[in-house]
């Protein structure tokens, strides 16, 4: 879509050229929430996996983390810290 005057909707708001998303805030905030899901499930799931190998092991949590992730931990961080994670420019 270009922008136009044509078509008001296409023209950005100031609000909008105001606000960027901040990658390095985002990564602080999914990694503060990454280290204690992690080392949660290594002391959950080490003593159920006692004598395997550390790439089966990784293979069991994988995809727990993952999942956990995507549908929990990440649109939780964007939800709750939307005005840290888009500071005004």
């Amino acid at each position: 879509m270009t922008l136009t005057a044509d078509n008001p909707a296409s023209i950005p708001t100031a609000t909008q050229a105001a606000s960027r998303f901040s990658r390095p805030r985002f990564a602080v905030l999914v990694a503060l929430g990454v280290y204690p899901l992690i080392t949660g499930l290594l002391y959950l799931i080490f003593p159920l996996t006692d004598g395997w190998l550390l790439w089966q092991r990784t293979l069991l949590i994988v995809p727990i983390m993952v999942t956990t992730m995507v549908w929990g931990l990440i649109p939780g961080v964007q939800k709750h810290f939307r005005g840290f994670l888009n500071p005004q420019s």
